[in-house]
């Protein structure tokens, strides 16, 4: 199915023709530009990527919570390294996929 991308807010929309007006943004059919087949592959591959990352970030947000009850919990010294070691691995990961993903909207790959 064809790929339309307004000029405007960059809305991607799927199907034989552009919609009348952007559904984001409201912008004209004519503010809609044809994707070249290169770059709807990239946006269909991007799409499973991002997904991913997103279970990955679902997931990141579940250790975060469960390190801080480890850190609360204050059992001993080393439970309460472990559980700062996930805690700070949790957040630089977290921060790293919000980074990809943005890289990926700047390069059209969303």
């Amino acid at each position: 199915m064809p790929m339309w991308k307004c000029k405007v807010c960059g809305f991607v929309f799927e199907g034989p023709e552009p919609p009348e007006k952007c559904p984001k943004c409201g912008a004209p059919k004519d503010q809609f530009v044809k994707l070249s087949e290169e770059e709807e592959k990239l946006i269909l591959r991007a799409r499973l990527t991002n997904s991913l990352h997103m279970e990955a970030y679902t997931l990141l947000q579940r250790l975060l919570e469960i390190a801080e009850k480890g850190i609360q919990d204050n059992l001993d010294p080393p439970c309460v390294k472990i559980f700062t070691e996930e805690k700070e691995f949790a957040l630089t990961m977290m921060q790293k996929i919000k980074a990809e993903l943005e890289a990926h909207m700047k390069k059209g790959k969303w």
